[in-house]
This record gives C-alpha cells, sequence and structure tokens, in this order.
C-alpha cells in the first residue's frame, strides 16, 4: 500500500464562519502529524451543507494521500460529515449495529434512555471502521479507498484529541514510513514584518536550493513575528543539522530583535531571565488593563518571580496608590515618559520588587491630540536599570493594546540581558 505524505484537513461546522467561534483543531492535528512525517497541504472550513462538504471531500481525496475531517458527527440534523463523505465516496450509510449498542449504553449508564436522534451516529459508510469515543457519543471513522484514507473525527477537542491519539496514530505512523518533517522557529519583537523580511530574505532564498532543501515563511501578529524553516526527508538527523545551520546563518543578522529559537513564547522568556537571576517583577498597566500581568500569569510557575501588579487606569490611583506626582501629571499628562518612569518605580517601591515595568498609552478609538495621537504608548522599566521609551502604534484599540504588551516584555528582555 502506498505510503501516506500529504494530507489535507476539513473543520466542518457553520459555526466556524463566524466570527464567534475559531477552529484550533486542524492546528493541534497538523502538529501530531508533522510528528510522525505527513505534512499538512491545505486546510478548509466548510458549513454545515452536505452539497458543498461532497464537493470538498471529491477534491480533496483527488490531491492528497490523507483527508482528515473534524467536526459533524453529532446526532442533529445539521450535523452532516458521514453523509457528505458517503456520497463523495459512492458509499451507502449503514447501520452500525456495534456503535448503536455502545451508544445507547451510554446513556444507559447515565440513567437515561437514548434518544431516537442518536441512532444517526451509528450510521457509517460502508467499509468504513468506527473509532471508539471514550468521552463522547459520537464515534470517529476510518476509511481506506484504494491507496488514500479519510478519517472522520469529531469536533469537540477533548474527544477529538485522545481518539487520535488512541486510535489514528498508530494507524497513520504505519502508514507514513519513514519520513520526517522538522521545524524550527525563530521568534522576534520589535521589528515590523517587512522589516524581518527584508533582513532574512537574501539569506533564506538559499535555503531551498541546498543538499537538504528548507521552505521558509513569515508569520505576524501585533508586536510579534515569527520566521518559520521546515524540511522533510527520511534522515531526521541530516533534517536537524540543515535546520540548526539555516538557524544560525539568520541569527547575526536578526540580532537582538530574536527572543527565543526553541519555542518559548515572549512570557516564558521573561519568566526564565527572572527565575534564573532570582529576581521579582512588578508590573503597573494603564492602557493594556492587565494584559502584560495576564500573559506573565500564564506562565507556570510565575508565583516564584512575579509578585503582582496594579491596574492604574484613573489618575487618582496613580496619584494614591502608586505614588505618582500630582506635578508630575499636570506638567506632563498622564501618557509621557516621567509620569510611565514614576509608575514604574512606585509599584517596585510598593510591592517590594526587584524590577518593574509600567505601560501608558492612548488606544483609542478616542483621547488622542496632535502632540499624541491615538497609539502613542510609552513603556517604562525601573530596577536594574532604569528606561523609558515612547512608540506609535498603528491599528485598532485592540491592535494598540496587542503591540503594548509585546513592546512591554521587550523592554523588560532587554533590561534584564
Amino acid at each position: 500500500m502506498a505510503p501516506i505524505r500529504a494530507a489535507e484537513i476539513v473543520a466542518v461546522g457553520t459555526e466556524l464562519l463566524t466570527p464567534f467561534r475559531a477552529d484550533t483543531n486542524s492546528l493541534w492535528l497538523t502538529a501530531r502529524l508533522n510528528e510522525i512525517g505527513i505534512e499538512v497541504r491545505r486546510k478548509t472550513v466548510a458549513g454545515d451543507h452536505v452539497g458543498d462538504l461532497a464537493a470538498i471531500v471529491s477534491e480533496a481525496r483527488e490531491r492528497s494521500d490523507l483527508l482528515v475531517t473534524t467536526g459533524g458527527l453529532g446526532p442533529t440534523a445539521d450535523d452532516v460529515t458521514r453523509d457528505a463523505v458517503a456520497r463523495a465516496l459512492g458509499r451507502e450509510l449503514v447501520l452500525d449495529e456495534a456503535v448503536l449498542a455502545a451508544i445507547r449504553e451510554r446513556f444507559e449508564r447515565r440513567g437515561m434512555r437514548m434518544p431516537e436522534v442518536n441512532r444517526r451516529q451509528a450510521l457509517v459508510p460502508a467499509g468504513a471502521v468506527a473509532l471508539p469515543n471514550a468521552v463522547g457519543t459520537a464515534p470517529g471513522l476510518w476509511i481506506e479507498s484504494g491507496d488514500r484514507a479519510c478519517v472522520l473525527l469529531p469536533g469537540p477537542p477533548r474527544e477529538l484529541q485522545p481518539m487520535y491519539d488512541a486510535h489514528v496514530a498508530s494507524r497513520l505512523r504505519d502508514r507514513a514510513g519513514e519520513r520526517h518533517v522538522r521545524r524550527r522557529v525563530i521568534a522576534l519583537t520589535g521589528q515590523p514584518e517587512s522589516k524581518v523580511d527584508e533582513i532574512a530574505q537574501p539569506i533564506y532564498a538559499g535555503f531551498a536550493g541546498e543538499p537538504v532543501p528548507i521552505a521558509t515563511t513569515v508569520l505576524a501578529s501585533p508586536g510579534r513575528i515569527e520566521l518559520h524553516l521546515w524540511a522533510s526527508g527520511t534522515d531526521a538527523g541530516a533534517l536537524d543539522r540543515a535546520l540548526e545551520s539555516g538557524v544560525s546563518r539568520l541569527l547575526p543578522a536578526l540580532g537582538r530583535a530574536v527572543y527565543s529559537t526553541d519555542g518559548r513564547s515572549l512570557e516564558e522568556v521573561v519568566a526564565d531571565r527572572l527565575l534564573s537571576r532570582g529576581l521579582w517583577l512588578a508590573v503597573a498597566e494603564s492602557c493594556t488593563g492587565g494584559r502584560v500581568l495576564g500573559g506573565l500569569t500564564d506562565v507556570p510557575g510565575s508565583s516564584a518571580w512575579l509578585r503582582g501588579g496594579v491596574v492604574a487606569y484613573d489618575n487618582a490611583v496613580k496619584i494614591d496608590v502608586l505614588g505618582v506626582a500630582p506635578d508630575l501629571l499636570r506638567a506632563h499628562g498622564a501618557v509621557s515618559e516621567p509620569v510611565a518612569a514614576a509608575m514604574a518605580r512606585g509599584v517596585r517601591e510598593r510591592l517590594r520588587a526587584d524590577v518593574a515595568i509600567a505601560v501608558t498609552g492612548i488606544a483609542g478609538p478616542t483621547g488622542g491630540t496632535p502632540d499624541k495621537p491615538v497609539g502613542t504608548v510609552v513603556i517604562a522599566v525601573d530596577g536594574i536599570a532604569a528606561s523609558a521609551r515612547t512608540f506609535r502604534f498603528a491599528g485598532d484599540r485592540s491592535m494598540v493594546r496587542q503591540f503594548s504588551v509585546a513592546a512591554s516584555l521587550d523592554l523588560v528582555r532587554r533590561v534584564l540581558d
């Protein structure tokens, strides 16, 4: 049987086509598939329309060795993945009595009668292998079609992930052969995407023509840039050596903007710096409303290096809690380097920290002036060294806040370095 090299993922659910629900399953699945040497070539989000979904499945089967669908396996009328896949493969839906018995038993264990609508979950395309669901009623399905495979997984991550690990990973590993996919990520901040690419492109342009070709792409979010390098082949050691060489050639050109090459977030990098030096951090925030502190407390074990913080929106809080002098506010305004420096000093002293950071700014959409337009943000650090910088960030309120969080953490990182 031919090996599986290329995969597509189809996330099913009309809710995924709205602003209210994001597809996270495909990210998790891509990482798992890459681990065993299967490259994900395409991802699609499809609504709950059986005709549209059947067409997507038919097209995907022509392109890829493996198709993985997520969602649409529930008992209701809008759960159409089984129907669409059966139509695309030209197979009948048949009742799997073993699956039906397992669903009925699950309800009985809870002292409930199985609703008749749940019988739909026991309908499977002819020839499909049902994959047990340890935490839900929707079974997954494994379907062979010539040299190609189709896997239907439930949508909830708490059901999808254990099902994949228990019943899909070994099947795919047997079919993937000895091929490997390796990836390295260079994470940067403080530079726009275009500037990073201007610096890096002359270097990575030659990677594709080397004995072990390396593909490269630049991904951007407000305040944070990721340069992804990946390679595939049968010699895992050669892939790792090629990627390490690629990273080592890029780092000198990218300089201090790089904060991680090992998958750590900017928050984790700051945490490691503080922990290794036995230092305590405190935070004072205005325009970010606690987002700097929130990101830092996402790091496990943050109580070993993080004292706490103060969200000081109103000037009275800056005065009464952080000790900012009223004359300083009158002379310079809340969004100024002298006030940011005073906020940092005040929170460091009051929380008995070794180093502190403060951020104050105008996130918008209102509040800007000709001298201090929307997007003006001032960040200060106090402790090991004193530093204050004024930034002009572009974008809406959310983007300005994201840029501010990244710049705050980066300023701490640079001071600690």
